[in-house]
């Protein structure tokens, strides 16, 4: 009898149609997973993603079996010694793994299944590869989004693009109403009606998900808020999740997709990323429904487009990068940055509300959307000088929907740019106007944004200055960042010295901010 491993991120409720296709059924194949009490405290995980994956575990364990496949499901101290002991229990004849999303699990599987008769079939969950990015050392993400458009046939009409454009990026720049604005500093309870966000859909947990809390309570090396778990963990509440999306959310995706609004974690997203990244939602299934919302009317081109360029767009391109680049992309530090993560990405102890309110809604919630993490937490860490190892490590720790193929490409390309520029083609580096202009954090800070140097001054201000002065001479050379190098070279040299010299104490004193 072959053994089929099933990796902890690869839940999807097609495996008994992929096995079938491939001659086994439970009469010649039992399925095993493996929880590994090492890898449980390999890192600071969130409470909320060890909870998130353990349960969709033993979930889909449950639903194999219903579905009459012999399941293993072993929980010991390594993957190592699982392996040893389903080998002594059973003897396989063989092994059939589906090829792991990450690169450090593709290693592990060669290596501890050396002796055995492998079998690695091709992944079912994406459909881009390093061939996809050309040979450029810096593919362009627009390049191969409409190539998976034309591979997909999402939003096309014939060989065009519906609409006759293919991205929509422009229309989706919204700051938050002033109305909302507002409302939130002036401590109203609900939104306006001009920004109504709704709540998501929480799903309570049942008794395999209330005896995984039990257990993460215990894990001393968890971070992170248990209480108030949610998260749907089945498929069909997955599904459910995902429908409710749509049906409140999705219009207003795209406006608004880059909006910061305190208190929401979310606004109008769709905070599918977990339920992808461990495979209770498939890719196609969730941008076909998309595309039929705005086919028959109920959903606008700008919105429906984001959310499949997010898709088969960018996350796509992020696992092909990742896959190029490894392992070699999880050490580079093209811009030398070597400070120390400062704590207050783990207390949330800062008067930068801006900073603080992110870190406590991850603690929180173990999540928030796209732009908080690049343009907030991950802004800091670049303008600052912290060691991208660090950002990268933590993202990975904290986040429900982090796994090393998405979040490393992301932070040390696009968020630190310590690639050089492989993954994007600028360091997305920024001051307190950004954030003040797409937030609504700074209504209620401390610190002032419109101020450069002084007490009062936001950190982000100086520290953005000091970062394009730092790195000149590699901005400059980037036709997309030649713009502030020009304006601080124009600066006056005394504007310039007073700007540095604050920087520099902040620098010095990162953990008193």
């Amino acid at each position: 009898m072959q053994t089929v491993w099933i990796l902890g991120d690869q839940l999807s409720h097609r495996w008994g149609e992929w096995l079938n296709a491939e001659g086994l059924h439970p009469g010649n194949a039992r399925l095993l997973l493996i929880e590994s009490a090492a890898k449980l405290r390999s890192r600071p995980w969130h409470r909320h993603k060890l909870t998130f994956v353990l349960s969709a575990m033993r979930h889909f364990a449950q639903q194999m079996r219903e579905a009459g496949w012999q399941m293993d499901y072993r929980k010991a101290a390594t993957f190592a010694t699982g392996l040893r002991a389903h080998i002594a229990e059973y003897a396989p004849e063989g092994f059939v793994v589906m090829h792991p999303n990450t690169w450090q699990g593709a290693q592990f599987v060669q290596r501890a299944l050396r002796y055995s008769t492998l079998r690695i079939l091709p992944t079912k969950f994406f459909i881009a590869s390093p061939a996809d990015l050309g040979d450029a050392r810096s593919p362009l993400m627009e390049t191969f989004y409409r190539k998976m458009r034309r591979r997909t046939g999402y939003l096309m009409d014939g060989d065009q693009p519906v609409g006759g454009r293919w991205n929509f990026d422009a229309e989706n720049r919204r700051p938050p109403p002033r109305e909302f604005r507002k409302a939130r500093t002036s401590g109203a309870t609900r939104p306006p009606p001009a920004l109504h966000i709704p709540a998501l859909p929480t799903f309570a947990p049942d008794a395999i998900t209330r005896g995984v809390m039990a257990e993460v309570a215990h894990i001393d090396t968890a971070w992170g808020a248990l209480d108030g778990f949610a998260l749907p963990v089945t498929r069909n509440d997955a599904l459910a999740f995902f429908a409710d999306f749509i049906a409140q959310r999705l219009p207003l995706f795209g406006p608004y997709e880059d909006a910061m609004v305190s208190g929401e974690a979310t606004l109008f997203h769709s905070m599918i990323s977990p339920l992808l990244n461990i495979g209770l939602l498939e890719r196609d299934e969730v941008c076909a429904a998309v595309e039929r919302e705005f086919r028959e009317g109920r959903a606008p081109l700008n919105s429906v487009e984001a959310f499949i360029r997010q898709l088969i767009g960018w996350r796509e391109f992020i696992y092909a990068c990742y896959w190029r680049e490894m392992p070699a992309l999880r050490e580079m530090n093209a811009l030398r940055a070597i400070r120390l993560l400062p704590r207050f990405y783990w207390d949330a102890n800062t008067d930068m509300a801006c900073m603080r309110e992110c870190v406590q809604t991850v603690w929180d919630r173990g999540y928030t959307h796209h732009i908080q993490r690049l343009m907030v937490l991950c802004n800091f860490a670049l303008i600052a000088g912290i060691s991208p190892q660090a950002v990268n490590e933590w993202f990975l720790a904290v986040y429900v929907d982090a796994y090393d193929w998405v979040v490393t490409p992301n932070v040390i390309g696009m968020g630190t740019f310590a690639d050089g520029g492989i993954v994007g083609t600028k360091p997305y580096a920024a001051g307190a106007n950004y954030i003040r202009k797409m937030g609504t954090y700074c209504e209620g800070c401390r610190y002032d944004p419109k101020k450069r140097t002084g007490p009062d001054a936001c950190p982000f201000n100086a520290l953005y200055w000091d970062f394009i002065a730092r790195n000149a001479d590699v901005l400059g050379a980037n036709p997309r960042t030649s713009m502030p190098v020009m304006a601080l070279r124009k600066m006056p040299r005394d504007d310039l010295a007073a700007l540095r010299g604050h920087a520099q104490n902040l620098l010095d004193n990162l953990e008193k901010l």
